[in-house]
C-alpha cells in the first residue's frame, strides 16, 4: 500500500473533508496544503493573493506541498490549483497514490455556498461559470495525475473514504 496519498480537485469537490475520514479510517494523519501554506506565511490565502499575487502563492504551495509529501503514513488533501505547475505533478506522481475527487459544477457551487470560506479564485459575479473555466483548464491536469478518480457527488465522505481504500488494494 503506497505511504501517501493524495487528494486533487476543483474546490468544493470534498478534499479536506474526505480526507479527515480517511485518516481516521488508516490511522493516518491530514495534511492540507492550503492550510500549511498559510501556517507557514503566517497569513490567509485571501490575502497572500491580494498583497503578492497568484505567482508569489504557487510558489508558496509548491513548497508546502514538498513539506506534506515528506511523511508516510498520511493523506494530502491539496488546493483545487495544485496541478498547474508541472513540478507539482511530478512530485504528486513520484510520491503519492492520487485521487481525483470530482462533482458536476452545482454541486461544487452549492457545497462552496454551504461554508463560510473566501475563495479568491471564485470571486465575482458568476462563480458557476469561473469554476466551468477552471475545470476546463485543469481537468486534463488532474486526470494526467490521478492513479483513480472518484465523483464525489452521490456519496457521502465516508463512502468516498472507502472507494478510496478499495482503489488502494486494485493497484
Amino acid at each position: 500500500m503506497p505511504e501517501i496519498i493524495a487528494l486533487v480537485g476543483l474546490s468544493g469537490g470534498g478534499k479536506s473533508t474526505v480526507a479527515r475520514h480517511l485518516a481516521a479510517r488508516l490511522g493516518w494523519r491530514v495534511c492540507d496544503t492550503d492550510g500549511l501554506v498559510e501556517q507557514m506565511a503566517g497569513r490567509t490565502i485571501p490575502a497572500i493573493f491580494a498583497d503578492e499575487g497568484e505567482g508569489a502563492f504557487r510558489e508558496r504551495e509548491t513548497v508546502a506541498l514538498m513539506a506534506a509529501l515528506t511523511e508516510p503514513n498520511t493523506i494530502v488533501a491539496t488546493g483545487g490549483g495544485i496541478v498547474l505547475r508541472d513540478r507539482n505533478r511530478a512530485l504528486l506522481r513520484e510520491k503519492a497514490f492520487v485521487v481525483w475527487l470530482d462533482a458536476p459544477t452545482d454541486v461544487l457551487i452549492a457545497r462552496l455556498r454551504a461554508h463560510d470560506e473566501e475563495r479568491p479564485l471564485l470571486a465575482g459575479d458568476d462563480p458557476a461559470a469561473r469554476l466551468e473555466t477552471l475545470r476546463a483548464q485543469r481537468a486534463a491536469l488532474y486526470r494526467d495525475v490521478a492513479h483513480v478518480t472518484i465523483d464525489t457527488s452521490e456519496a457521502t465522505p465516508e463512502d468516498v473514504a472507502e472507494r478510496i481504500v478499495g482503489a488502494l488494494f486494485e493497484n
